[in-house]
């Protein structure tokens, strides 16, 4: 069932339709933290952002694209002040890559289709995948599970029966 969900995630959100704005319309349309992380790479401080103890049902999207990206059945608190998640809800909408930024080797996380930095994958994760995505709020929108067919997202209703 869960595998005919992912299939069927263009229903709720189609990448074709999707085209990225210029900087000069994201600046207008994202808060300075939102536009400094997902498209300068930038990090928010840990425990100050918006979805680090969010505890309702629901979705979390990009804040650029609105493609899905996690849902809170995979959200734990993993004590690092930032959402952090066991897996992606739409493998296809995430990508990684090396980043060597900082003092030693990460996984960077970035949405597929804005190309939206999401923060960092790593291998310390609860059962049964091992990983913690260690996501910025400032990336991410959350849709509560009860405005997710409002929000066009109707497609995820059925992972929170």
């Amino acid at each position: 069932m869960l595998s005919i969900l992912l299939i069927s995630q263009a229903l709720a959100w189609n990448p074709a339709e999707f085209k990225k704005p210029s900087s000069t319309e994201l600046k207008k349309k994202l808060t300075p933290i939102q536009y400094s992380v997902t498209q300068e790479d930038d990090t928010e401080r840990p425990f100050k952002n918006e979805y680090a103890d969010e505890k309702r049902q629901g979705i979390y999207v990009d804040i650029v694209s609105g493609e899905p990206l996690f849902s809170s059945l995979d959200k734990y608190d993993s004590g690092t002040g930032w959402p952090s998640f066991s897996k992606p809800l739409v493998a296809a909408n995430i990508t990684t890559k090396i980043d060597k930024s900082l003092w030693s080797e990460r996984v960077e996380v970035r949405s597929k289709h804005a190309d939206s930095h999401l923060g960092h994958v790593f291998d310390d994760g609860p059962k049964p995948t091992g990983k913690r995505y260690c996501m910025n709020s400032a990336s991410l929108r959350f849709i509560p599970k009860e405005k997710l067919k409002e929000e066009g997202y109707e497609d995820f209703i059925i992972l929170f029966k």
